[in-house]
């Protein structure tokens, strides 16, 4: 029996390593989700083998319950709601980990028969995935807009946070020299300690800097994950939480690296927050050029190569189709037409390319801000849908601004700019957008999906 569950792990490994892999491409993106989903069936009929009858129900409520809730989740959760889903599944995955230790501490009688190797993981995997837990919880918390989505800075702050890290380190410590023979409150306070530093990690972090740091506790979690693999001696687990946590560091480090912050001034310089920063006045631009669907209708239709930028704003409206329209039609008329994606568009990695695959825009048009900032110069019209802090010229020129030394989309370098908005407030990171002012820049007001319709229909009409 061995035999088939350990060639059970071997091949959903491979397949969850395959499907990884082809995730790296939209136009694999899909079967690498098939190729992962068939892993994880496997995976599953190796544990209910490894387990020999023993515990089934409740192995068997918990996948249904699961299914049930992820089913549910990814029929009826919108596309503008997965940042915070994926902040959910997080924490989900932290509090399992945490949970998991609890149990075997106490299975092991309060520490009694544990040894080196396993009270090391094991006050790790508690610690880890308790502020995986509880950083998830305030992530989602900010992006579902039930707490401000601002950073959250007072007074002694790292103070605290240090007084909070030393305890979790000497009660760790502890943990480990008595191979968990403590008294019986030092546990719960181990982890409420860990839960409590989660918190306060992710209070400080807002605005442009939320998908790193929900990128960043996806790779605790798979850390977590895989620490628990080696409390329970599973393989299986410990592969899988390396695959988590690794591919989760890479993306934290190519975002960080994509908004030209070092991963610590992510973490501690409190983007957006007062103090030295430039956020938004109560005023707003006040020399812009607002201008109709007609007049825009006019440029695009007569354009040589159009540019689209989008953003949350796009996916706010759920205008991914509309887009798709109004670039059929322009594409009829003989226009050349490309989509700018910032690496941090949206409010998660790849945001913006999973909405336009949903609308079947072809991967040949969707250009990375390296490759697509040169097209900007020899484009008619950039036409900006609700992408606000990626195209704000301030980040190239504005030594005071939050944003300054952040790589952007050159949309102003297009002969002409037309931004497509709901009104003139401030982004995500709540600071003025000096693009709106420029000559070249005209602004097209109200819901970017009606706005796009509109302009589809005045081309038709061209």
């Amino acid at each position: 029996m061995s035999v088939w569950i350990d060639l059970a792990n071997l091949v959903a490994i491979a397949l969850f390593i395959y499907g990884l892999h082809e995730l790296s491409s939209p136009a694999t993106a899909r079967r690498g989700n098939r190729y992962a989903m068939l892993g994880m069936a496997i995976a599953l009929a190796g544990i209910l083998l490894r387990t020999q009858a023993v515990g089934w129900p409740s192995v068997l409520a918990g996948v249904l319950i699961g299914g049930a809730i992820g089913i549910y989740a990814a029929l009826k959760v919108r596309m503008t709601a997965m940042p915070q889903m994926v902040a959910l599944y997080n924490g989900a995955g932290g509090g399992a980990a945490a949970l998991i230790s609890t149990v075997a501490y106490f299975v092991a009688g309060s520490g009694a028969g544990l040894n080196g190797v396993v009270s090391v993981s094991l006050v790790l995997s508690a610690i880890i995935g308790a502020i995986s837990f509880s950083g998830s919880i305030i992530a989602f918390l900010k992006l579902q807009e039930l707490m401000t989505g601002r950073p959250i800075t007072y007074p002694g702050q790292q103070f605290v946070n240090g007084i909070v890290l030393l305890t979790i380190l000497g009660l760790g410590v502890w943990f480990v020299a008595t191979l968990g023979v403590l008294p019986l409150w030092a546990y719960p306070l181990l982890l409420l300690a860990a839960l409590l530093l989660g918190v306060l990690f992710v209070l400080p972090i807002g605005g442009a800097d939320m998908p790193v740091v929900i990128s960043l506790l996806n790779s605790f979690t798979g850390v977590a994950v895989a620490i628990t693999g080696f409390e329970i001696d599973s393989t299986l687990l410990i592969i899988c939480g390396a695959l988590v946590g690794a591919s989760g560091t890479i993306l934290t480090v190519a975002m960080s690296r994509a908004m030209n912050r070092p991963l610590t001034n992510v973490l501690f310089g409190a983007f957006g927050s007062a103090g030295g920063t430039e956020l938004a006045g109560s005023s707003g631009p006040q020399q812009i050029r607002a201008t109709s669907a007609d007049d825009v209708a006019v440029m695009l239709a007569y354009a040589s190569k159009v540019i689209f930028v989008p953003g949350y704003g796009m996916a706010v409206a759920q205008a991914q189709h509309s887009v798709k329209a109004l670039a059929d039609q322009l594409e009829k008329r003989g226009v050349k037409v490309l989509y700018a994606i910032h690496p941090v568009a949206g409010r998660m990695p790849g945001h913006m390319n999973v909405l336009l695959a949903e609308a079947n825009v072809p991967y040949n048009q969707l250009l990375d801000m390296e490759d697509v900032n040169a097209e900007f110069p020899t484009a008619d019209v950039a036409l900006v849908i609700g992408a606000n802090d990626v195209t704000n010229p301030a980040a190239r020129n504005v030594a005071s601004s939050p944003i300054y030394g952040m790589p952007i989309l050159d949309v102003d370098k297009a002969a002409n700019v037309v931004v497509l908005k709901r009104s003139m407030r401030s982004g995500f990171a709540g600071i003025e957008n000096p693009l709106y002012e420029m000559a070249n820049t005209s602004m097209l007001f109200g819901d970017a999906k009606a706005c796009v319709e509109g302009l589809t229909a005045a081309v038709k009409a061209v």
